[in-house]
């Protein structure tokens, strides 16, 4: 019976939006579009990017299935002869939803993979660092954004072969597309300018000014009227009209690492959810008088995020956490965490990714890509209350890549992240990394070492303790904040 009202629902999109099959009123489709109820045959994934592997979560139980590898994690990837893919991030889905595109800024790659057997399909090579790919709303067309460079990267939606490039300024973020298929509106990572492109002939037809360089994440509504996007240095989100002439409409303090914006459509209206990494909760706004509704804790630095078929669910990666959590967005509660893979980016729900079969093929336990260390740093001399640092030690085998999501510094100066002797750090110093806050007195801060074997130690003698100073190595200042005790 489910599988006569899906495809039942599937023809009724169709006739809808004229295009390839679409579904409910939720995001990327059109608010036309029909409703698909959660089932064991939808799927989130998630880009883990230092265990490089893709989650997938079986959301009618929420049950990690298992991995499917793309890289090997570090020192491995550090190897002349590696083919495998580094730093896997972004995530796209195709409107028939039978491919997934990951995206790894590392290799500089595209890896299109079949939904329904877990396999990898084709990967394409663009240029420096990528960051994100969606495909048009037509299925013809996927766009890439080479943040590492100037240009959107369009490839072919079948072939996955480049077909042209347009040009933008140093840094385009990512792309998302209007429910129509005219517009493609590009933010940027490095230049205050987000480009509105037409999809017909790939022409820049307008641009919105962002109130800062750096946006990581965009999001369009299903009605067609707004477009949403982040900006992670100032802890900001902003919102411009959809159609000409692409005025802003309303620019929100969000709060530090604002990360990734998505849109639910339910029976309380359209709402807006952004995720906060510097306060480890996802907060929702409402679409027509941008009112703050509600705020939801759900753990370690939440990234990507993204609306289940019929709406009623909103799923969060946990970068800091290794995990997945569902809310319900009528309640706006957590209902449900799940583990998957190491620092979680990206993350898509795929409505009806597996049609028959129990999708299980060629997905691997998730072994060392489960495996991390969670801490918390501290205000110097006032270890008791709120933390505003989350670290984790990502187990990488011989190695823990470590990365902080660091907030409550002062803006705009220079830190260093070390190791000391002492609790209190004021013992000698073995710096890891330095760092420069961002203008909301945040950043993300990565090292690679032995770490977790230093900071666990049961010697006395050996064990040593996270500190953060500001200045430079050479000329360290007073401790800022401190490893707290477990």
């Amino acid at each position: 019976m489910k599988r006569k009202i899906l495809a039942a629902a599937l023809l009724a999109g169709t006739a809808l939006a004229g295009l390839s099959p679409a579904f409910a009123g939720q995001a990327p489709y059109g608010a036309s579009a029909p409703n698909i109820p959660v089932s064991s045959h939808d799927r989130v994934y998630t880009g883990d990017q230092f265990s490089n592997t893709v989650s997938v979560v079986d959301p009618s139980d929420n049950k990690t299935l298992g991995v499917i590898p793309l890289g090997a994690p570090s020192p491995a990837n550090f190897s002349p002869l590696y083919k495998g893919q580094v730093l896997v991030h972004g995530m796209g889905f195709s409107p028939d939803h039978r491919t997934i595109g990951v995206v790894s800024i590392g290799s500089n790659s595209v890896t299109f993979i079949d939904t329904a057997t877990n396999t990898v399909k084709h990967i394409t090579y663009v240029g420096r660092a990528p960051h994100e790919a969606f495909w048009t709303p037509d299925g013809k067309e996927v766009w890439v954004t080479v943040r590492g460079e100037n240009y959107v990267d369009v490839l072919d939606g079948k072939t996955f072969e480049e077909k042209t490039r347009i040009i933008t300024l140093p840094g385009p973020g990512m792309t998302i597309f209007s429910p129509d298929d005219k517009y493609g509106y590009v933010c940027s990572s490095f230049n205050p300018v987000t480009d509105v492109i037409s999809v017909a002939n790939h022409k820049i037809v307008g641009t919105v000014k962002q109130t800062s360089p750096f946006c990581p994440n965009i999001a369009a509504t299903p009605d067609g009227k707004q477009v949403w996007f982040t900006l992670k240095d100032t802890g900001r989100t902003q919102v411009f009209n959809a159609k000409p002439p692409f005025n802003t409409l309303k620019i929100l303090d969000t709060g530090p690492i604002s990360n990734h914006v998505n849109i639910i459509h339910n029976a309380h209206g359209t709402f807006a959810y952004v995720t906060i990494g510097g306060l480890n909760e996802v907060k929702v706004f409402r679409t027509d008088d941008f009112s703050q509704v509600a705020t939801i804790p759900v753990g370690a630095l939440p990234h990507g995020l993204w609306p289940s078929g019929d709406g009623t669910r909103i799923y969060v990666g946990l970068e800091n956490g290794d995990a997945v959590t569902a809310i319900d967005t009528l309640t706006n509660k957590a209902i449900g965490t799940t583990a998957i893979g190491q620092a979680p980016q990206a993350l898509t729900y795929v409505p009806d990714a597996v049609p028959s079969g129990d999708g299980m093929r060629n997905l691997e336990p998730l072994g060392v890509a489960g495996q991390a260390t969670h801490l918390t740093m501290a205000a110097a001399g006032a270890q008791q209350g709120a933390a505003p640092t989350t670290v984790t030690l990502f187990n990488q085998g011989l190695v823990q890549v470590l990365e902080a999501a660091v907030t409550g510094l002062a803006p705009k100066q220079p830190y260093v992240l070390a190791l000391s002797t002492k609790p209190d750090g004021s013992g000698p110093l073995q710096p890891l990394t330095t760092f420069m806050t961002n203008p909301a007195g945040a950043a993300i801060v990565n090292a690679i070492g032995p770490i977790r074997q230093i900071v666990q130690s049961n010697e006395p003698s050996t064990k040593q303790y996270l500190v953060m100073l500001p200045g430079t190595p050479d000329k360290p200042g007073a401790p800022a904040q401190v490893q707290v005790a477990s």
